[in-house]
């Protein structure tokens, strides 16, 4: 009886031991080695990171032993706290934060680790590592830069999980360097980069003339440039002035610069007069029509100067104003041949020849 007693005792031993190892090896973690990242950024600090892994689980499945391909067993490991957790604390301890900089969040959506067994006992690790690197614009949103996708292979005989550690450590670290050289060779020419905007006009001009007259001091209107047939309707002549820009962009030393090129003009196809109304007063009444079409423009110029054109957003800006400058030219185009009665009323002709030559005078353009 005695006898018995002892050898039930010991195999329960034996499966608690057994057990114990098992469970043991199932809860092991790797630990992030405390490493400085080899690089200073100067242009950029991790403000924050995102876990948007697909699986959430272990990082790695390893195998258990490579002895016996049928009787190959994984197991998960994790980085000690959680992936999401050790991958902060170690670049938040091992990667300079300078918060003048550039606000950079880091999406992790992949970091995963395989095995396979090789000959002679050895296991072969596959290592993969995707992240996205966006840029906070305040507001929470966010502007993407770039991408990394790291992969590696490692090989070792089986043993502990924490064997791989350095190939996860530096996949993250090359991860970081990837940002680091990708942000100091576009941080100067990237538009997506650039710290601020500046503008600057000139007056659009082409040479030889064409179809086209664009507003110039020194170009009037001529009876000559009246070029269309005359149409079934009661008015003595009539232009169609309008306003445009070319924009060139440029990114010089992180700075958007915007050249815009004014386009105030008139097609001599569409201009018309009858035969017996070339004097000098119907001339007059028509280039004031052209005369508006440059105040609308330099309206334009001013309410550009006027904005705080942000980075992010400044097309849109440019948009809204030219959008809004090319109404206000449509309705004082109306404004005037209302009051005007299309030219027939003398008195608010002279009034409205003194209001434009006044408004351009103010803006530096002489009549």
């Amino acid at each position: 009886m005695q006898q018995g007693r002892w050898f039930i005792v010991l195999i329960l031993s034996t499966s608690i031991l057994s057990g114990f190892k098992s469970t043991a090896k199932q809860n092991v973690s790797i630990i992030l080695k405390d490493e400085q990242v080899p690089v200073n950024p100067k242009e950029f600090y991790i403000a924050n990171i995102i876990d948007e892994r697909d699986n959430r689980s272990a990082v790695a499945l390893l195998l258990s032993s490579a002895n016996d391909e049928n009787q190959q067993k994984t197991y998960p490991v994790d980085l000690q706290g959680g992936a999401f957790i050790a991958i902060r604390h170690f670049i938040d301890n091992n990667l300079p934060c300078n918060k003048t900089l550039r606000p950079v969040v880091i999406r992790l959506k992949k970091f995963m680790v395989t095995e396979s067994a090789l000959a002679g006992g050895l296991l072969e690790g596959h290592v993969a590592v995707v992240m996205s690197f966006d840029m906070e614009q305040g507001d929470e949103e966010m502007l993407h830069l770039l991408d990394y996708n790291g992969n590696a292979t490692y090989t070792r005989n089986a043993g502990p999980p924490q064997d791989i550690e350095p190939t996860l450590r530096h996949m993250l670290e090359n991860g970081l360097l990837y940002l680091n050289t990708w942000m100091d060779k576009q941080a100067s020419k990237n538009i997506k980069l650039a710290k601020a905007v500046r503008v600057t006009f000139k007056d659009y001009e082409e040479k030889p003339e064409g179809d086209s007259i664009y507003y110039s001091v020194k170009r009037p209107l001529m009876w000559d440039d009246f070029q269309s047939k005359i149409p079934g309707r009661g008015y003595d002549a009539e232009v169609y002035p309008t306003i445009g820009y070319d924009e060139h962009t440029e990114v010089v030393k992180g700075i958007i610069n915007v050249d815009f090129a004014i386009k105030v003009c008139l097609p001599k196809s569409a201009s018309w007069v009858r035969d017996d109304m070339r004097n000098d007063y119907i001339l007059n009444h028509e280039q004031r029509h052209f005369d508006i079409a440059k105040i609308a423009a330099e309206h334009f110029k001013q309410k550009i100067n006027a904005k705080n054109l942000t980075v992010s957003n400044f097309e849109g800006i440019i948009n809204v104003e030219y959008l809004e400058s090319y109404r206000e030219m449509n309705n004082l185009q109306k404004q005037y041949d209302d009051e005007t009665r299309h030219g027939s009323d003398r008195y608010a002709q002279q009034q409205w020849n003194e209001r434009i030559d006044k408004e351009l005078k103010a803006y530096g353009v002489k009549k």
